[in-house]
């Protein structure tokens, strides 16, 4: 059981700020920005984040510092999340996690050529919800409930380990339900992935089948994603990652379409029949 927790004193970043949030969250321990002593680096109910030069989670220390230069990014809030077993979790459904990684242990310039966008729009990307809350989190030098900093921070952390902890389970049951189909079109070969109809509906399927796409086992390329409709008991199908060869404009005249976007990206069907959906697919599907 975690006590207290223990952070660097001076700027405060992301991945430190983070990281402490879901401390926060699961332990309620008050917060002190200074630097350890040498027996807390030895008390496992002590949490040193982002500080000491050691990375042992049966001690509750998280710092990545110490790692050398070809190590894989990481960060405090990488470690902290393998410490509560949510870290695989949250790089299928944070996307923002492996930036933060680069970013703290490699720099701006670093992850802007990873990202492939220049320095400045990494800039561009900042917000003054992160300046604010990075800029008050380290002018204190203790913070403890019911500050309405720490509640903040508690909030963070809560609904972070409850996105993580709820998308795996929503992730889990997409993947039970979810069928791969063998295409060939034209010539073409590929896989659509199917998402049945089951007694509970995701809040957003296609969303969570199109995650559960990315996280496919390989194989052949995934072009389609077909799931079941909220607003009626048929289905929608879309391309999966903008493929250039599927224009669902293109079934816009079908009996059984009663909705196709004009850019072609997706199309309503009441068509329920793996048949059927497999036609429609094939219909949009153009070489050139």
């Amino acid at each position: 059981m975690i006590k207290r927790i223990v952070t660097h004193p001076g700027s405060a970043h992301k991945d430190d700020f983070l990281a402490t949030c879901v401390l926060i969250s699961k332990f309620g321990a008050p917060v002190e920005r200074r630097d350890p002593t040498p027996d807390e680096l030895l008390d496992p109910s002590v949490a040193l984040v982002d500080i000491g030069g050691s990375d042992d989670a049966t001690l509750s220390n998280f710092d990545h510092h110490q790692y050398p230069r070809e190590h894989a990014p990481s960060c405090a809030l990488s470690l902290v999340l393998k410490a509560q077993g949510l870290y695989q979790d949250a790089l299928m459904v944070c996307d923002w996690l492996e930036t933060a990684e680069w970013f703290d242990s490699r720099g701006p310039h670093q992850t802007a050529e990873w990202l492939g966008v220049s320095r400045q729009a990494v800039a561009r990307l900042n917000s003054p919800i992160d300046i604010t809350l990075l800029r008050r989190f380290a002018g204190l030098t203790e913070l403890s409930s019911p500050q309405t900093l720490y509640e903040v921070m508690r909030y963070i952390g809560d609904d972070l380990r409850d996105h993580i902890e709820s998308s795996r389970r929503r992730f889990d049951a997409v993947k039970a339900q979810a069928a791969v189909w063998e295409l060939n079109l034209e010539g073409e070969l590929g896989r659509a992935l199917f998402l049945e109809r089951g007694e509970t509906l995701p809040d957003e399927p296609s969303a969570l089948l199109s995650r559960y796409g990315r996280h496919l086992a390989g194989g052949r390329p995934l072009f389609a994603l077909v799931y079941p409709d909220r607003r009626g008991t048929g289905y929608g199908i879309t391309r999966f990652d903008d493929h250039p060869r599927l224009d669902f404009s293109r079934v816009a005249d079908q009996q059984d379409v009663h909705f196709a976007h004009t850019s072609g990206f997706m199309c309503k069907t009441t068509a329920t029949e793996p048949q059927r959906l497999r036609e429609l697919i094939e219909k949009a599907y153009s070489a050139r």
